[in-house]
């Protein structure tokens, strides 16, 4: 299914449909990546149920797993987004997008918090959760310029309470880890 002569164009790569894996389009490559753990998806969701009515209140759609266009031909699926959008398509641009997350993975923790925060922040996206699983840890981090400062940090136990990309609550003693 993916022996492919040269560069992916975007249209290529969309044409590939829905699919069990997680495939990004990065500069014309492929990246490839197995469905998550159960427990990241388990706490993917939770944050779902978090987030979802703060973010309706303010105009604003929860989506977990969907296609994020940071650039032509770079095309990202991150674990969850908080975005202005009406839930139709199967695209978000950047620009649409308040609120983006990774859940952590053992085996890609370092795409999570370098490559994909550095492809964050070249595309303007002016929050990032980044969410460790063990230990628990939320760090929720502002654009500040070309790159990413900790706005808030917050362990097991404690609460990430914040006003701004849109006023949210998450308490961590809620959360599975």
């Amino acid at each position: 299914m993916l022996e492919h002569p040269g560069p992916w164009s975007e249209a290529e790569y969309l044409a590939l449909g829905e699919t069990t894996s997680r495939i990004e389009l990065i500069d014309g490559s492929l990246l490839v990546s197995p469905a998550p753990s159960m427990p990241h998806q388990h706490l993917s969701f939770v944050f779902g149920l978090a987030l979802y009515p703060a973010a309706a209140k303010v105009g604003l759609l929860f989506l977990e797993a969907i296609n994020v266009r940071l650039a032509t031909g770079r095309i990202v699926i991150p674990d969850f987004v908080v975005a202005d959008t009406d839930g139709q398509g199967e695209i978000l641009e950047a620009a649409q997008v308040a609120l983006i997350a990774e859940v952590v993975s053992p085996g890609n923790a370092s795409n999570d918090r370098v490559s994909k925060m550095n492809f964050y922040a070249d595309a303007g996206i002016g929050w990032y959760l980044l969410v460790e699983q063990k230990p628990l840890m939320l760090r929720l981090l502002r654009l500040d310029g070309d790159h990413y400062i900790q706005h808030a940090a917050v362990g097991a136990g404690e609460v990430l309470e914040a006003e701004e990309p849109f006023p949210f609550r998450i308490e961590t003693a809620s959360l599975p880890h």
